[in-house]
């Protein structure tokens, strides 16, 4: 899994309650391809033991200056990253005094790869100066920092403090770690999921559209070092970390937000499934059985063609997606060129396995020069990362 397959990560573990929680990193780590390496600091073995990740890992876990010779610069020497997770306020402050008194925080000290501290403390430590201007100098210095979280801690307090979850961690590792790339820095746009039109206060039109490929580009899209902004329709699946993420409800609204994100966007990821059609009226209380309602529709707003002058008048890159039952590829073509895309995406409704509600997509893609490329089945997380690969190379041929 990009950009994980074949990198090493050295994983720091400090002595907090959240230690187990770095258990389960490693193994999603391990899982998208990663190799870890696992130091313990001497608090960090009375929370969660060494055999706990060295089950995982098939590697011995590191506790000790003196198990293994060299192994405070070998093991930092090594990495391609290091993750200290937890990071509690003690390891932080000897991290940021330089302190080289045990395996962990020689290991940091000696390494040259990027470092990504994952706070975790009660919320009166993290918020005291001295921690602060800890975490402040490290930063200074070039760490990452991710988190704390905010909510319920061990101790039944709640505020800032808490561990963020692996699944949050993974991509801010990912995001270090992807450097071959031609997105970092750029500003991109990408709306994902259904919108509603309202028929009365509790029913409204809307589709069968989950949002896992908006999420998915704009997760790809991050991770690779873009400025994201999604802008999400509702939905039920969990938003990606990283993007700044929009809530909208209806194509106006989705339409009012698209204007204005799109003022200094490199790039537009048009994936939103917005609805076509809304009602010509809503109706301000609950509509009754009795009542002989009649639907009458108009179309909705189109926000690729309402965009379109400013899109091309800016040289924002566009892609696009035509979710079909039909003509897929006249289709296609006929939306690439009557709304003003670089790219778009082709994708069948009636297919088993792809479109609306499904975990994976095939995505037949059509260029304006006229190219088409079939994508075979696949995940749409694996599938972002291949339609950001085809933006990337046509960006860069463009300014060539």
């Amino acid at each position: 899994m990009r950009p994980f397959d074949g990198r090493r990560v050295l994983l720091v573990v400090s002595g907090g309650i959240a230690a187990y929680k770095s258990a389960i990193l490693t193994r999603r780590l391990i899982e998208a391809g990663a190799g870890v390496e696992v130091i313990l600091t001497a608090a960090a073995e009375r929370f969660i033991g060494r055999v706990t990740f060295e089950g995982i890992t098939g590697r011995p876990a590191h506790a000790s200056l003196w198990d293994r010779p060299m192994a405070h610069l070998d093991l930092g020497l090594e990495a391609d990253i290091v993750v200290v997770a937890p990071a509690t306020a003690n390891l932080i402050s000897r991290l940021a005094a330089g302190a080289a008194d045990d395996l962990a925080a020689t290991a940091v000290l000696a390494s040259r790869a990027p470092v990504i501290l994952c706070p975790a403390m009660n919320t009166r430590m993290w918020e005291h100066p001295i921690t602060q201007a800890n975490v402040a100098r490290l930063v200074d210095v070039g760490y990452g920092i991710a988190g704390p979280a905010d909510g319920p801690l061990a101790e039944g307090e709640s505020g800032p403090g808490r561990l963020l979850e692996p699944e949050e961690i993974l991509p801010r590792i990912g995001r270090a770690l992807e450097t071959a790339t031609g997105l970092r820095g750029r500003k991109i746009v990408v709306t994902a999921g259904p919108t509603r039109a309202a028929l009365d206060p509790v029913r409204f039109i809307s589709n069968r559209s989950s949002g896992r490929m908006g999420f998915a580009l704009a997760e790809a899209a991050w991770r690779r070092g873009a400025d994201v902004t999604l802008i999400s329709g509702p939905g039920r699946v969990p938003r990606p970390p990283g993007p700044d993420v929009v809530e909208v409800e209806t194509a106006g609204e989705m339409l009012a937000v698209l204007e204005t994100a799109l003022t200094d966007a490199d790039i537009l990821l048009m994936a939103a499934a917005v609805g076509d059609f809304e009602p010509t009226r809503t109706a301000d209380s609950k509509i009754k059985k009795g009542d002989g309602f009649q639907l009458l529709l108009r179309a909705g707003p189109d926000l690729l063609l309402e965009t379109r002058a400013f899109r091309e008048r800016k040289g924002i890159f566009t892609l696009g997606f035509a979710l079909e039952t039909e003509d897929l590829l006249a289709r296609g073509r006929e939306k690439l060129e009557r709304k003003g895309m670089h790219l778009v995406a082709v994708n069948s409704a009636v297919e088993r396995d792809a479109g609306f509600e499904s975990e994976t997509n095939r995505i037949t893609l059509i260029n304006r020069s006229g190219r088409v490329e079939e994508l075979p089945l696949a995940k749409k997380t694996e599938l972002a990362d291949e339609l950001l690969d085809r933006i990337e190379a046509s960006m860069a041929a463009a300014e060539r």
